[in-house]
């Protein structure tokens, strides 16, 4: 029996069943109530839609694991912390966010040990979230939700969410929301430390939820704030070398970048901010107008000097995450994911946050081949859906083969990432595995495996929702076979909120 059948059976759902009854008692709230994890929201939709269960939210509790049930076998190399993070609470006083990326942030540590593998969660203790936590009730604006302020908002850290990743520095985990500043956190506890600002200038600046971490342990970041470019540059020790603003060509939301070994490289949508909306009270979100006549610009900076810049245009298009970018001579190759707009940021938010099933425009892989001494670029593109694009962390930066995704198969309904997949971008081959219907997937990881040197030579780690059993799990792919299905599920006995991005770090 390959693996691909044995998840499949029913036996796996009745092994779970059993598993989701009897060890109930290992899974703790701070409350101490399983049951009280699941107070969804005050829309019937969530009701009759089991689909959506993890975009209703938890009230504010955090919740553990201590020993997951296994389906397979969880790799004996295979140790280590998997943190991820995403919003995690969504409504207050039976108000509820219009947008998924508005809830407070909840980071998890999926710890994968000899004895077996444990899930921990926690709120962010923002300051947002302290102050709403003791007042019952939302007190701020949010990114997607139009809120009148019940609280002074005196910078762009008052509405801070701390939901869109994580990352790991000297001993440290800092929780990642791109308007604004990091929060550092114990990577024991999951216990919020504050804010961080990494200079006395830098208070308050943003810094994005995509860092870039190079194979020699060199970080790049950046933030945007009103036609104002950051840059960072952090050692392999995680102090702050340099930074850098500059004008940027266009006030438009960046949600990603991507470095190359000589370049830094940002693709601006053609976005335009109506303040005017914002100031009479209009969500961000909303007040954004796309125009579809205008092009994406594309900026490179020079590593080696931040006033070399090149800007190059290409069609209008929408898109959130890059994979991987590296240099071939005088050309610099990349991918990315793209869509045709706004429509999955804009309208498709609100019915999905009120437990509607809607279909998403696709997005799907595009690839640029950029000739920074000509300033000419061309793009290919794929026709597969999917998302959050990751490449082997030995080769950030760096000439890559292979791109991994959590994609949508062709049965998929409303294009729900149910699959992954690795794309040979030399070829143009593709491996890949999906679940079927009950399965909905985040993104997932490269884990380069023990002793091994090879990129490819690894696991993908991700995590997922069981539609038919109402939890989440954490799932195992050997990177160099995913056709054959997943080497191990780790279960739990309850179900998380879906997060956007996390790392992998070994012990």
């Amino acid at each position: 029996m390959n693996r691909r059948h044995f998840f499949h059976l029913a036996g796996a759902a009745a092994a779970a069943k059993m598993f989701t009854h009897s060890s109930l008692a290992q899974a703790q709230t701070t409350s101490g109530m399983q049951s009280q994890i699941n107070l969804g929201a005050t829309s019937s939709g969530f009701q009759h839609n089991p689909r959506l269960t993890p975009i209703r939210g938890y009230r504010g509790q955090d919740v553990s694991c201590e020993s997951a049930y296994i389906e397979g076998k969880i790799p004996n190399s295979l140790r280590g912390h998997f943190y991820r993070n995403g919003p995690g609470l969504f409504e207050r006083k039976g108000q509820r966010y219009q947008h998924w990326f508005d809830g407070d942030g909840m980071v998890h540590a999926w710890r994968f040990t000899d004895k077996g593998v444990s899930h921990q969660s926690r709120f962010v203790g923002t300051s947002k979230f302290i102050a709403e936590q003791d007042a019952g009730e939302f007190l701020v604006p949010a990114f997607g939700t139009a809120i009148k302020p019940k609280m002074p908002v005196r910078s762009s850290d008052s509405m801070n969410t701390a939901n869109t990743s994580v990352i790991k520095m000297n001993d440290r985990l800092y929780a990642l929301w791109e308007g604004g500043s990091a929060h550092a956190l114990d990577p024991i506890s999951l216990a919020t430390e504050g804010i961080v600002s990494w200079t006395p200038e830098l208070t308050g600046m943003p810094f994005s939820a995509h860092p870039k971490v190079e194979p020699d342990g060199t970080m790049w970041n950046f933030g945007t704030m009103m036609g104002k470019l950051v840059l960072y540059q952090f050692s392999p020790q995680g102090k702050l070398v340099q930074h850098h603003v500059m004008n940027a060509p266009s006030s438009a939301m960046v949600h990603d970048f991507v470095t190359s070994q000589g370049y830094l490289i940002f693709l601006f949508s053609p976005i335009h901010l109506d303040m005017k909306s914002v100031q009479n009270g209009v969500s961000m979100v909303q007040a954004m107008q796309w125009k579809a006549q205008e092009a994406t610009k594309l900026l490179v900076i020079d590593k080696t000097d931040f006033s070399k810049t090149y800007l190059m245009e290409l069609p209008a298009m929408m898109l959130f995450h890059f994979g991987n970018a590296w240099d071939d001579g005088q050309k610099i190759r990349l991918d990315f994911v793209k869509s045709k707009d706004m429509g999955n940021f804009q309208s498709m938010m609100p019915k999905m946050m009120l437990g509607q099933d809607v279909t998403g425009d696709p997005s799907s892989p595009a690839f640029l081949e950029i000739d920074v001494k000509k300033q000419r670029v061309s793009m290919t593109e794929r026709t597969e859906i999917l998302e959050f694009p990751r490449v082997d962390p030995r080769v950030v930066g760096r000439r890559n083969r292979y791109v991994f995704y959590p994609y949508a198969s062709d049965s998929s309904q409303y294009n729900a990432l149910n699959g992954v997949m690795r794309l040979d971008v030399e070829s143009g081959k593709v491996d890949r595995f999906h679940f079927g219907e009950r399965m909905r997937l985040e993104e997932h990881v490269v884990v380069p495996k023990a002793g091994s040197s090879k990129e490819g030579e690894a696991w993908l780690v991700g995590v997922g929702f069981d539609i038919q059993e109402q939890s989440s799990f954490a799932s195992v792919f050997d990177a160099q076979n995913l056709a054959a299905g997943p080497v191990a599920l780790a279960r739990l006995p309850y179900w998380t909120p879906h997060c956007f991005h996390g790392n992998f770090y070994t012990s």
